[in-house]
């Protein structure tokens, strides 16, 4: 029997109703309230998105061919150590060029033994190694692994990003992969000054190496930032972009570094400290104790920063970066060098800034339409129904705060896509209570008593209500799996609508109308 609801069903549905109302409560208190009445309570009120709060919204896409380079520079590295292990095969020349790596040893002798050694590398799925028609190595990427890379990319891009936010100190981040190649990151209640600077901290890549410095070299011989001999010619803004030729293996990486933290240097100018691990230390004791006299670059994306003289060794694993930093460069610096580098630049796809304002009557539009919604429904469902419209009216009420409820205890985020479900599952609630009420009408001219009709209407409509919400759940779940953003969001808050709708327009309300039917014994049904 439909309309017979045992005594633990009872239960369940009342404690299910109690759950979705407190869950809801923290929504109707302010802050003051929550805090005096609620604090046990862990549930927050809905956060509210950008397109309601106001905001920030950036997109941020990897470039693809800076990532290939990097990831070059970082290979032919590998390589230089592969070639100089024993026995050497000493090499003349060695150089990222465009898509591959180029390497040219000293004896043509020595090619198959070299090609033979590099292969141990990596497999034959990352990496084709041949030798050319002039002779030379040429070392590439398969698109296979390249497609990898920028997979492995994007994640790390994305830890990178969060823990730059995090560092920043701003409210309610959000950080979150978009599609396969972006980093979308949104931040309540940013004006359009605080993301210009938030985007130069997280655009910049934050690659920070220290190479020796070729005073050797001839400048007229290099082109800025082509690679050549192994050695590249980089601008030193700390001598007003005057060139010079650093060595491509570096000395120490961003990699190496423990901390970093803004100071003050001997002349009281701002600077950044650091601390380097380890094996990081080793590897620049050793270096600087090798090279007493000598100049060695450090280089932040392609720029020198400084490029002092080593006077003695620096074994200690700790020092300063120099530079003509303001206060505030020096701060994002140490916020980049602490969060680690990106494994290539980050572009702005897309920026948006949302005004409070604007939100703020975004916020009035959605609770009206809601409010005005609710309405005209409960007077078209009461007008029609009569008194099992009422039972539908109430249904509804319930069927938004369990919503709401629902949404709150998953701590999901309301947009203006979001208000649209509500609404939208708010109709749908309605339409399977017209279905059943139908049926109530067309089982009740048949000649049947109160009970047996809506015993029928509710039995013969119930196949149509569960394939309805079986199309919509599956319309919601791919949504949720396939889209973005305000899609995902009108999805989510779809799915959940669902349920509630189930859960309220069906079995709440058959719940109140079979307390009805045994308490008052009607004679005829009001429809």
């Amino acid at each position: 029997m439909l309309l017979r609801f045992e005594a633990w069903k009872v239960t369940l549905l009342l404690v299910t109703l109690i759950a979705g109302i407190l869950l809801a409560v923290p929504n109707v208190l302010t802050e003051q309230q929550r805090k005096d009445y609620i604090g046990w309570w862990p549930t927050q009120p809905l956060k509210l998105g950008l397109d309601l709060k106001g905001g920030a919204s950036i997109s941020l896409e990897i470039d693809p061919v800076e990532l290939r380079a990097n990831e070059l520079r970082n290979v032919n590295r590998q390589v230089g150590d592969k070639l100089r292990e024993t026995p050497l095969i000493p090499v003349r020349e060695r150089n990222p060029e465009a898509e591959a790596i180029i390497v040219r040893v000293a004896d043509p002798a020595n090619t198959q033994r070299a090609i033979d050694r590099l292969k141990t590398l990596g497999g034959a799925d990352q990496y084709t190694i041949a030798r050319r028609a002039d002779g030379a190595i040429e070392i590439k990427f398969t698109e296979k692994h390249f497609k990898q890379l920028q997979v492995n990319a994007i994640n790390g891009s994305r830890d990178a990003v969060q823990r730059r936010i995090d560092k920043v100190g701003l409210t309610e981040p959000n950080v979150t992969k978009q599609g396969e190649t972006r980093v979308l990151v949104e931040v309540p209640g940013l004006d359009a000054k605080g993301v210009t600077s938030l985007v130069d901290t997280l655009t910049t890549t934050g690659v920070l190496t220290f190479n020796m410095v070729d005073e050797k070299a001839n400048i007229a011989d290099y082109q800025v930032g082509v690679p050549r001999n192994n050695r590249v010619a980089l601008p030193d803004d700390s001598e007003a972009g005057k060139l010079q030729v650093v060595l491509l293996d570096a000395i120490i990486t961003g990699s190496d570094l423990s901390k970093a933290l803004p100071a003050f240097d001997q002349n009281g100018g701002n600077s950044i400290s650091f601390t380097l691990h380890g094996p990081g230390a080793q590897k620049f004791g050793k270096a600087s104790s090798a090279n007493i006299g000598r100049r060695f670059a450090i280089v932040l994306d392609d720029h020198i920063i400084s490029a002092p003289v080593i006077q003695s060794a620096i074994t200690g694993g700790s020092g300063q970066i120099t530079g003509n930093f303001t206060q505030q460069e020096a701060n994002n610096l140490a916020i980049v060098l602490n969060s680690g580098q990106l494994p290539a630049k980050l572009q702005v796809v897309e920026r948006r800034v949302v005004d409070a304002s604007l939100g703020a009557d975004s916020i009035r539009a959605g609770v009206t339409s809601s409010i005005v919604g609710v309405v005209l429904v409960a007077i078209f469902m009461i007008a029609v129904y009569g008194l099992l419209g009422v039972f539908a009216v109430a249904a509804l009420l319930l069927n938004m705060v369990m919503m709401i409820g629902v949404l709150s205890g998953f701590g999901a985020t309301l947009t203006l896509p979001g208000i649209a479900g509500i609404l939208l599952t708010m109709g749908m609630a309605v339409d399977y209570n017209v279905l059943i009420f139908e049926r109530i009408r067309e089982e009740k001219k048949a000649g049947r008593s109160p009970m047996t009709s809506v015993e029928a209407g509710y039995e013969h409509a119930m196949a149509t209500i569960i394939d309805a919400n079986v199309t919509h759940l599956v319309a919601a779940g791919v949504m949720i799996g396939l889209g973005e953003g305000p899609i995902r969001g009108f999805a989510i808050t779809l799915g959940i609508g669902v349920l509630t709708s189930i859960f309220t327009a069906v079995i709440v309300a058959r719940w109140m109308m079979s307390i009805w039917l045994k308490t008052a014994r009607p004679k005829w049904i009001p429809i």
